[in-house]
């Protein structure tokens, strides 16, 4: 296969491309990444391809149709992690976040039919779409709640998608991933910005009394579950991609300051989040059982390694947190 990664430059987007370039997922013989390269697109996220002579990289735009067009050409699949995705962003300036999650997707699929409906297409999409859950899991049935701009923005990407596939016979799968971590995440995110925090001795911002409840995976778990939709999964269909392991924004931040050998003195709360959702839970069992997928990095082993790789590259975060943050 030729495959198309939109927002190959950002966090998930480069982990899956630097997968599938070095050779971990059979079958991806060619890479073609698009990048807008904004603020979280990263450009030595793609420092591994620079010898490579089976990646390309373009910058562009997935809405503006011509840069879509560019960028198809041969393809067999596109997987589309092109998206705005800071919830707290979201809630200060919604109006990015339709144009690209919602506008750009549908320019993407416009482009396809015109090209060749054919195209596999898989929408990167988020737990978030379900809203919150006091009890219990959400399956692919469960019915969607988004609370924030950015899941509303992410519900609706899905719902055109399905759409197309519906009226236009493109062939669409979808993901629904809990919250990710690993190398790469840009330090507005919950767990690089509590270690890059702490890694400048300043304090960890907790929202309100920290018991929000997070299904956390390896970056590296959902790439690969990924891989297993792109090249399994059913047309038509929705896959959950969890990694089975549910904590507090409080547990979680007790579990890094015990590895970087601080104490809660570093917790700082702060006013809560609007509309911030309790709990994210997700049943999986049916990529599970379909496609045989499975999470392979324990949290305990992924969570040490993140922290090394963030103590191990601090010319890589902290040019972004001076630049970018503070």
């Amino acid at each position: 296969m030729k495959v198309l990664i939109t927002g190959g430059a950002g966090f998930i987007g480069s982990n899956f491309a630097r997968m599938a370039a070095k050779g971990e997922f059979d079958g991806i013989e060619e890479i073609v990444i698009l990048d807008k390269f904004t603020y979280s697109g990263v450009r030595s996220n793609l420092n591994f391809a620079a010898a490579l002579t089976n990646v390309s990289i373009l910058e562009g735009d997935i809405c503006n149709p011509m840069d879509c067009a560019n960028a198809l050409i041969g393809v067999n699949a596109v997987i589309n992690f092109a998206a705005e995705s800071h919830v707290d962003r979201s809630i200060s300036n919604a109006s990015e976040f339709l144009n690209t999650n919602v506008i750009g997707v549908q320019i993407l699929l416009d482009q396809i039919k015109l090209i060749d409906n054919s195209i596999r297409f898989v929408q990167i999409s988020t737990d978030e779409v379900y809203g919150s859950i006091t009890q219990g899991s959400w399956t692919e049935s469960s019915e969607l709640h988004p609370n924030s701009p950015y899941s509303a923005s992410k519900a609706s990407a899905e719902l055109i998608a399905l759409s197309y596939h519906r009226t236009h016979k493109i062939d669409v799968v979808i993901t629904r991933s809990s919250n990710n971590y690993g190398p790469n995440q840009f330090p507005e995110k919950l767990i690089p910005l509590f270690i890059t925090n702490l890694l400048e001795n300043e304090k960890v911002p907790i929202y309100g009394s920290g018991e929000n409840i997070r299904d956390w995976l390896h970056v590296d778990d959902h790439c690969y579950g990924i891989y297993k939709v792109l090249t399994k999964g059913k047309s038509g269909e929705v896959y959950n991609i969890g990694g089975g392991l549910e904590l507090s924004n409080l547990n979680l931040a007790d579990l890094i300051l015990e590895v970087l050998g601080k104490d809660r003195n570093f917790l700082e709360f702060v006013e809560d989040r609007k509309g911030h959702d309790f709990r994210y839970s997700l049943d999986w069992s049916k990529i599970e059982r379909e496609l045989g997928y499975f999470p392979r990095v324990s949290f305990d082993k992924g969570l040490i390694q993140t922290i090394n790789w963030y103590i191990q590259n601090d010319e890589w975060w902290r040019p972004l947190v001076l630049g970018k943050l503070r």
